[in-house]
């Protein structure tokens, strides 16, 4: 039996991405038969008690343990000193350390850690992050995953990434999937109606049909190649037939202003609906009632909108980089995200192509069937006792 400590704080910073991903995996966790006892661990100024209701599937008894020191201290106690703080002096002692969210925090020398690494975006693609936070990246990362004892990918191409760019052995390394929760799924057809009013009332959205993309504004996602494609589908579109919108939905990330204007250029706003952060309870509503899914994104770790899309049974048109072709299969359309033109012809053969969007749906349920939390937990339980195995424990 081991006591094993797991950083909790992006479930309570971020509503989406990692935040979510962090809680799915804990919420397996906790629920996994284990001999292990778990402790969550909350760094920064989180609000008191975010993440921790029963809502959120985690049992309201969970051990957590909270430093109210804001980032700025906690950098400087951990990543600028000689002698840096220990973490376990805020979290409390124990036997193994999962740092979840790229950075390693020091640890006592007999403590194991586990690093998750999600992308190297910031390595990849680095005109996508703010300066400052690329050169804090740039200095730790690396670092952290030398250190660590053990590292979760979320994709064999972020694995294959810490290997050509950090040299980082394949051994040292385990990809671990997302899962997908059951929320996303196809609605009984009597339901559906009453659901697509509610939500096309919410987001104004009218009756048109519309594709759906999920994703913080920022150059990264491609939304500005996304919207010059959509232009194309709008141009070519048939004469007197309804024509659809394209419906973003996600907040303003870095440079975001370059698809606003590009938007303004070519007389789409009437087309192009930003709906910004949709609440987390209508993501499954937004997925299952748009005509199709695009997520053309130039770079990701994982792709869990994608993912999402596929178990609601929507088409979906991604890109052929990174980590999306281990995620979409072959069940959607892949393109290459810097084509406009295939972008475009993609989009809409989603769109229109009755045969190829009767077979998306269905192969796209059966591949997102194979992704769950439960079997990220127990391949993560594995890594545990692989990284424990180092230090023999008292059962």
């Amino acid at each position: 039996m081991a006591d094993i400590t797991l950083d909790y704080t992006p479930a309570e910073r971020q509503s989406a991405g990692i935040g979510r991903l962090t809680r799915e995996v804990t919420r397996a966790l906790l629920a996994a038969r284990t001999r292990h006892r778990f402790r969550l661990f909350v760094m920064g100024q989180a609000p008191a008690g975010a993440g921790m209701s029963p809502a959120n599937g985690l049992p309201a008894k969970t051990p957590l343990t909270r430093t109210r020191l804001t980032d700025r201290w906690l950098h400087r106690l951990w990543f600028r000193l000689r002698l840096p703080l220990p973490v376990e002096m805020l979290s409390g002692a124990t036997d193994l350390y999962h740092a979840t969210d790229f950075t390693l925090p020091p640890t006592r020398p007999r403590t194991r850690t586990v690093l998750t690494v999600h992308d190297l975006t910031f390595e990849r693609d680095p005109g996508s992050a703010v300066p400052t936070l690329l050169a804090f990246l740039r200095r730790v990362v690396p670092a952290s995953a030398r250190r660590a004892d053990h590292i979760v990918a979320d994709s064999h191409a972020t694995a294959r990434d810490l290997t050509e760019l950090y040299g980082i052995p394949p051994a040292k390394i385990t990809t671990i999937h997302s899962g997908v929760d059951a929320r996303f799924s196809p609605l009984p057809r009597g339901t559906r109606e009453q659901e697509s009013r509610a939500l096309r009332e919410r987001y104004q959205l009218g009756d048109d049909p519309y594709t759906l993309c999920v994703g913080t504004l920022q150059k990264r996602k491609n939304h500005l190649n996304l919207v010059r494609a959509f232009g194309r589908v709008l141009a070519d579109w048939p004469a007197g037939e309804r024509a659809p919108l394209l419906v973003i939905s996600g907040g303003k990330g870095w440079l975001y202003e370059e698809t606003l204007a590009e938007v303004a250029a070519l007389g789409l706003g009437e087309r192009v609906r930003f709906i910004g952060f949709a609440d987390d309870a209508d993501l499954p509503a937004l997925y299952r009632h748009a005509r199709a899914f695009a997520f053309p994104s130039l770079y990701e770790g994982f792709g869990l909108p994608v993912l999402e899309a596929m178990a609601c049974g929507t088409p979906v048109v991604t890109s052929n980089v990174s980590s999306l072709p281990e995620v979409a299969g072959n069940a959607g359309l892949m393109v290459d995200p810097y084509d406009v033109p295939a972008l475009a012809a993609a989009v809409t053969r989603a769109l229109r192509d009755e045969n190829w969007r009767a077979f998306a749906g269905e192969a796209g349920q059966r591949r997102a069937q194979t992704f769950t939390w439960r079997r990220a937990a127990e391949q993560l339980l594995e890594v545990y006792d692989r990284a424990l195995g180092a230090r023999p424990l008292e059962a």
